[in-house]
């Protein structure tokens, strides 16, 4: 039978979430202070914010912005956040990476409407180039950056790619080229915010309408593919972890960020997880939630 009042919580969580969306993406884009590129393909770009009211070195944010690994979702929409945490004197670096598009392997996934998530390998290419990049763009782009002192964050599919940018060191041998490193890398630490951190369990809940499975592929490319994209099972990595998720996220719910945190500690290594109160998806990356604030202060305690 219809549970009346199941559907008016569910009711009530949809116009919470898209009212938090549409606060998140109301900001006006803000214009970087220089870009750089790190690649031929016009998504291979770096966005510059420096640091607000000093002249001394601050240490360097990467931003990877979320969106489903899904090509209409790109960088823009996390500028106001760039400028937000650049006023409280980090400097920042907001990259761009290929998304989806409708490559030969994600046929079938292409085949259902609306955009395909992420490509194979391009979006691992990128971030790994990316990274490897960042110090060379930093140092000529934005003087005032410190990249002895850089931490990642990323929203979402971008919380996924940093979980995995942290832990290029323990990739498998056989992953493919450019992605390993041969150790850490040089990093604070890691502030994952609401992150496809667990691929499998978000595959399992279906987050984002299948977007893990556009990402990887099916079947035995899944599980393929998997060892070589999943954080949940690059563990431990020896890096500094923090996740903030809020409690009410029905978009990536908290359990895809739980089932990481529970394979880390069997792994042995301890991951920060703050969950928020009555918080979605959304307010993480808005300048005008109280969520954003929570997000800066995790993001400074790791940086300086």
């Amino acid at each position: 039978m219809p549970d009346p009042a199941a559907d008016d919580a569910a009711r009530e969580a949809a116009a919470r979430d898209a009212a938090e969306e549409t606060s998140a993406l109301s900001h006006p884009a803000v214009a970087p202070d220089a870009t750089a590129a790190y690649g031929e393909h016009p998504d291979q770009k770096v966005d510059f914010y420096a640091p607000r009211g000093g002249e001394d070195p601050a240490p360097l944010v990467v931003l990877l912005h979320g969106g489903a690994w899904r090509a209409p979702y790109g960088r823009l929409h996390v500028t106001p956040l760039a400028d937000f945490l650049a006023r409280r004197g980090l400097a920042v670096a907001n990259v761009e990476y290929r998304r989806g598009a409708a490559l030969p392997q994600q046929r079938e996934a292409d085949a259902v409407g609306g955009p395909v998530a992420g490509r194979w390998p391009d979006t691992f290419d990128d971030i790994a180039a990316a990274m490897d990049a960042l110090p060379g763009l930093a140092a000529a782009a934005l003087p005032q950056a410190d990249p002895r002192r850089t931490v990642i964050t990323g929203h979402s599919a971008g919380g996924h790619l940093a979980l995995w940018a942290a832990a290029r060191h323990v990739l498998p041998a056989d992953a493919p080229a450019g992605w390993r490193l041969p150790g850490p890398p040089g990093l604070r630490g890691v502030v994952a915010l609401a992150p496809v951190a667990d691929l499998r369990r978000a595959a399992e809940l279906d987050v984002c309408g299948g977007a893990v499975h556009q990402l990887l592929g099916q079947d035995d490319q899944f599980d393929e593919r998997l060892t070589c994209a999943d954080p949940a099972l690059l563990l431990p990595t020896g890096i500094a972890t923090t996740i903030v998720h809020g409690r009410a996220d029905t978009v990536v719910p908290p359990a895809v960020a739980e089932a990481y945190a529970d394979a880390a500690a069997k792994a042995g290594e301890p991951v920060g997880f703050t969950l928020l109160a009555d918080v979605g998806h959304f307010p993480l990356i808005d300048p005008a939630s109280d969520a954003c604030a929570v997000v800066a202060e995790e993001i400074a305690q790791l940086a300086w």
